[in-house]
């Protein structure tokens, strides 16, 4: 994997959230998934990790985000933790992944990745962690790679271009966003390793 990608390892990640505004707007949820390289060069999905995340202190909330991803943030069975023990939990991970793969870190695949990359960095800074495995800014974003390979943008449109199956009822959740989009970013690869022949390595 540290050859295919030049010593990053791609990590799928997806964020649930309380608004737009990833300085003032509550993480709710997030879901990493972790991807593996058979022995011909092809990526797979191998599992997820997750967690529901309580709003830090004076999180915003906004009932129309709330009311798209279905989301009670106080509900008592959500088994949500602090922003801290989540990100963490999911780090562990994560550099574990890294040093697996012989890989220098990770970079943050989505789908307007961005979006993810802002909120995971600013929970990063409130929670104070110190080692974040996450390349700070560099991603990739399965917004431009399915506009390439199939003329489509929105998730839903491009999954279902892929013939990949889409379930309506099960989106934005970040499990399954997250596992979603790891398809379809496995899927475009894989395609392309097939057509050009080759495993990406440096030459």
């Amino acid at each position: 994997m540290g050859k295919r990608f030049r010593g990053f390892l791609p990590v799928v990640v997806d964020v649930e959230t309380g608004g737009f505004n990833h300085q003032t707007d509550a993480l709710l949820q997030i879901a990493a998934v972790i991807l593996r390289m058979d022995q011909k060069g092809q990526l797979y999905r191998e599992r997820t990790v997750s967690h529901h995340v309580q709003p830090f202190e004076g999180a915003n909330l906004e009932p129309e985000s709330l009311k798209v991803n279905g989301i009670d943030p106080y509900h008592p069975l959500r088994l949500a933790v602090p922003e801290k023990d989540a990100l963490n939990d999911i780090f562990k991970v994560i550099r574990n992944e890294v040093k697996i793969n012989e890989c220098s870190r990770a970079i943050l695949v989505g789908h307007n990745a961005a979006f993810d990359l802002n909120f995971l960095n600013a929970a990063v800074a409130r929670a104070d962690i110190k080692r974040n495995p996450f390349h700070p800014f560099s991603i990739f974003d399965t917004v431009t790679l399915a506009g390439m390979a199939f003329g489509q943008t929105v998730l839903s449109r491009a999954v279902q271009a892929a013939r990949l199956g889409w379930d309506e009822s099960e989106a934005h959740s970040a499990i399954y966003d997250a596992e979603k989009t790891a398809d379809l970013f496995c899927h475009i690869i894989n395609k392309w390793q097939n057509m050009a022949g080759t495993t990406g390595g440096q030459q």
